[in-house]
């Protein structure tokens, strides 16, 4: 890589990393909240009007669940000869996890630390701060090599809901990819291990939901208590049962969320439900745990004089697994980071992003936002030791300059 080409980007980046973070501190003061429709779509508006000036089209899509704001789609079309018949396609997602509420109750606002290169905000890093870093590499990319931005067929894609959902996003956005993409570049934020070790994600978990429903028989709890069948009681019998699938070698998780039963407190429960999902890396994996459940609910209600026992399956998330096209994503920044003074770390995640739904279009590579933490937390509490999200700073203009090198070397 030749010295001159680094210089520029390191000058590009210096250059528009304030106006990045101005620009990010607006997306952030408004407030996206997945079932805030209006606020979703206000931050797509203002994440069109950033892109505009890139020459980006923007187009408002949509989404099927009712409560949902619009998905928003970029595209900037090749302007000469295209470099690959395929666009890249840029994701990031325009909700938070944070209700208006929420963010008042706990003053959980725009709070710079440059003493400590901490932005606290709601979606600084998830995935207000994503969206930033693309912009900002693109910046850089228009000032450093033009030619690069010309050739490249572009498409930005934010999801309205991804923390709730994406099956709707990605069919929406297969529609823009008929042919499937060259690659599939997700911006969640990109961990660092320390400060020349810069993570990215090359796989994710697939998820199951499901819901256990137990059904005993109602009695008046004083005269008739012996006649009653206490749903309550036999689901927390259950139970331990199905949390002990747990299975760290087989790398699934079982995490029972919620559990709900009874009316009053004279009467002996006749239902009782618990929430709970899976997540494994092998597909094979989760479908054992979900049959091993069903077996265990058949075993656990031999009569009907028993409580009864029905697993219903209320959603399923497929694997991202990586793969071939994925390992030559990774090597190529991989190859790139050295020169950069920094080490790239393959990590698979157990979380969800965008990448489990839209891998199957092209190769994906995932973790290519800002570095941060603490997501999905909004209390700040020092001395109890909890802080809430935050981005760190200091580390768009590397990320964007691995970034926009590896654009530039893509093949």
């Amino acid at each position: 890589m030749p010295a001159s080409l680094l210089n520029h980007l390191e000058r590009a980046a210096a250059q528009h990393l304030p106006a990045a973070l101005d620009w990010l501190q607006r997306l952030v003061s408004s407030n996206s909240f997945t079932t805030n429709s209006h606020g979703v779509e206000t931050q797509a508006q203002l994440t069109a009007e950033g892109f505009a000036s890139l020459g980006f089209q923007p187009e408002w899509v949509p989404s099927t669940h009712p409560d949902h704001g619009p998905h928003l789609f970029l595209r900037r079309r090749p302007r000469s000869a295209p470099r690959f018949p395929q666009p890249i396609v840029l994701v990031t997602h325009l909700d938070t996890v944070f209700p208006a509420e929420e963010e008042n109750r706990n003053q959980f606002q725009w709070r710079h630390e440059p003493e400590i290169d901490r932005i606290y905000g709601p979606g600084t890093v998830d995935n207000k701060g994503g969206t930033a870093l693309i912009w900002l590499m693109l910046q850089m990319l228009r000032q450093v090599a033009p030619d690069c931005l010309d050739q490249t067929d572009l498409l930005i894609a934010a999801n309205a809901a991804e923390e709730v959902i994406g099956s709707d996003f990605a069919l929406r956005t297969a529609e823009r990819c008929p042919e499937g993409a060259h690659c599939i570049l997700v911006f969640e934020g990109g961990p660092i291990e320390n400060e020349q070790q810069y993570h990215l994600v090359t796989a994710r978990k697939g998820r199951l939901e499901l819901r256990i429903d137990c059904h005993g028989r109602a009695a008046h709890a004083g005269s008739k208590h012996h006649e009653g069948i206490n749903a309550v009681v036999a689901l927390a019998e259950f139970l331990p049962r199905v949390a002990a699938l747990t299975n760290a070698a087989d790398q699934l998780t079982v995490n029972i969320a919620t559990i709900q039963g009874g009316t009053v407190l004279n009467r002996v429960p006749h239902h009782a439900v618990a929430e709970l999902e899976m997540r494994a890396y092998d597909p094979r994996v989760l479908a054992k745990a979900e049959a091993d459940l069903h077996q265990f609910a058949t075993q656990f209600a031999p009569s009907a004089a028993a409580a009864q026992i029905e697993i219903t399956c209320c959603g399923r998330t497929q694997a991202w697994p990586g793969g071939q096209g994925t390992d030559a994503l990774f090597a190529l920044w991989q190859q790139i980071a050295p020169e950069l003074g920094i080490a790239a770390l393959a990590m698979p995640r157990g979380g969800l992003s965008d990448a489990n739904y839209l891998h199957h279009l092209g190769p994906t590579l995932d973790a290519l936002g800002p570095f941060g933490a603490n997501a999905h937390c909004s209390e700040y509490e020092p001395t109890s030791g909890k802080y809430p999200e935050f981005v760190q700073p200091s580390s768009f203009a590397p990320k964007a300059i691995w970034n926009c090198l590896a654009l530039l070397n893509m093949r």
